[in-house]
């Protein structure tokens, strides 16, 4: 197996370093100097196109960032105004549910505090018609 990694590496090898050596082969073969000024040219034309055609997928992908960011910016925001509305409409009913509660508690506190008063004043009339009574 280790023969078969080897032979492997070695064509690879072999793959890259020819293409090094075609390209130092090429650019430090003899060329006129209009020729060399003509592949310079062409290079910096090459390194200009593919320059302006990052630049223009930049704009695309920036572009697109955007509006994806404005979405869910519109989203988060229409969530957070629907959990806003819903906390404030559980709150109301809540505040409404121990309003009603107190309020039942209060009468029967007061219903009490009747029932306990007119106990006090019937025995209080009662020792009254007693003192009455003896004397």
């Amino acid at each position: 197996m280790s023969d078969n990694i080897n032979s492997k590496d070695f064509l690879i090898g072999t793959l890259i370093g020819g293409m090094v050596g075609a390209t130092f082969a090429l650019l430090f073969a003899p060329k006129s100097g209009k020729e060399l000024r003509e592949d310079i040219n062409e290079g910096a034309k090459q390194a200009k196109d593919l320059a302006n055609e990052w630049k223009n997928i930049a704009q695309e992908k920036s572009s697109d960032w955007k509006d994806l960011a404005y979405e869910k910016g519109t989203e988060f925001k229409q969530k957070a105004i629907e959990s806003t509305n819903e906390i404030t409409k559980n709150i109301s009913k809540k505040t409404e549910e121990m309003t009603k509660r107190a309020a039942d508690k209060l009468d029967d506190a007061s219903d009490k505090a009747e029932e306990v008063l007119e106990t006090v004043e019937n025995v209080a009339k009662e020792v009254q018609d007693n003192i009455e009574d003896d004397e």
